[in-house]
């Protein structure tokens, strides 16, 4: 069987979180986080799984740095702990986290792989969500006053950075559908969660660049919508729903504007100010991909579900199942051809205006 031949220079590597790999949940200074508190809720974890161990990264990144060189991973896609470094989510500094990951790019260093941090995997500092997480415009400043903190001490030896990690799932799952933590239901009322982890990107991309860092990017879930019929009714619902979980994200970041004047007057704040923050000129753009979605009207009478979640029945779109291909572990359709899509997508819509690409994330679990 031949193999696709990528470019001489293309960057493979592998990518995790630190909230789900790390453990050590109370080690060394760290200080709780939303999805600790979440995830201590009866129920909120299928199985009851906590957050003491992870994959306990923490107590051995060694050994699997090492696992990463033999698979000869040309970088690694890790996330700093914000509770780990700024436990209070703003104040006092933990001088114990940011020496683990001092220590860890270190240790990618020394075998050749590419530290690649990302700066937000979800984990916001419980007193930070307590006090109302990314529906607060103060979680922005302080999430950048921390992004300047772990630029200071490890630029010199990082040569890409990543703020944030898909604010779509943070906002849907997190404040629309209480999937997620912090587990609130707000559906529409949830929008300024997107818009302040925006300007907490754009906050942050300003801050590492005072801080000496460079190459900077974020990454975005992005994912062809299909309409699953002819109707006006599907047509406007898988519209809107492309504009939600793609454009809404994608468009204030590379444009400087949202792609709705009506979901733009929900956004709370100087909206004008605050796009050209959030707009800042990025070095790089990173692309999450795993499968397509399929959307129309909606189905009262039918069990509507976002990647495994009910999704509730005054909603104006429907997910629908797309048949006919192989699926994951998840019950994910394994489409590959959904990345070139995207990614075609992606240049017509920006021209110009689109930054180089890393594909962030993809992959698929096969059970």
């Amino acid at each position: 069987m031949s193999l696709p031949i990528f470019p001489p220079g293309f960057l493979w590597g592998a990518s995790a979180s630190a909230f789900q790999t790390e453990g050590a949940v109370d080690a060394d200074g760290k200080g709780p986080s939303g999805w600790d508190a979440f995830a201590a809720l009866p129920g909120r974890i299928k199985d009851g799984t906590d957050t003491t161990l992870g994959t306990g990264f923490h107590a051995r990144y060694r050994e699997d740095v090492a696992l990463l060189a033999g698979l000869g991973a040309d970088a690694f896609r890790f996330s700093v702990s914000w509770p780990r470094v700024v436990p209070g989510g703003s104040g006092a500094v933990n001088a114990d986290g940011l020496d683990f990951y001092d220590r860890l790019v270190d240790e990618l260093c020394a075998h050749g792989i590419t530290p690649a941090p990302t700066l937000y995997h979800w984990d916001t500092p419980l007193p930070l969500e307590e006090a109302g997480g990314w529906l607060d415009r103060d979680t922005a400043h302080r999430f950048a006053e921390y992004a300047g903190i772990v630029a200071e001490r490890l630029a010199d030896r990082v040569p890409m950075w990543i703020t944030i990690n898909e604010p779509a799932e943070v906002t849907l799952l997190g404040y629309a559908l209480g999937e997620h933590a912090p587990g609130r239901t707000l559906l529409f009322d949830a929008l300024p969660a997107a818009h302040h982890q925006l300007l907490a990107h754009g906050l942050a991309v300003r801050a590492l660049r005072a801080a000496g860092a460079d190459n900077i990017g974020a990454a975005f879930s992005h994912a062809p919508v299909w309409t699953a019929g002819d109707s006006d009714e599907d047509r406007f619902g898988a519209e809107l729903y492309d504009t939600l979980t793609n454009w809404l994200f994608a468009d204030p970041v590379l444009t400087g504007r949202y792609p709705d004047e009506n979901l733009a007057a929900l956004m709370p704040g100087p909206v004008a100010d605050d796009l050209k923050v959030i707009s800042t000129p990025l070095d790089w753009y990173g692309i999450n991909y795993y499968n397509p979605t399929l959307v129309g009207a909606p189905r009262p009478e039918a069990l509507e579900t976002f990647s495994g979640f009910t999704m509730p029945a005054e909603l104006p779109f429907g997910i629908r199942e797309i048949e006919g291909y192989e699926k994951t572990g998840f019950g994910w359709p394994v489409v590959p051809e959904g990345l070139t899509e995207i990614v075609t997508t992606l240049h017509t819509r920006y021209g110009d205006r689109l930054p180089p690409l890393y594909v962030t994330e993809n992959g698929c679990a096969l059970a």
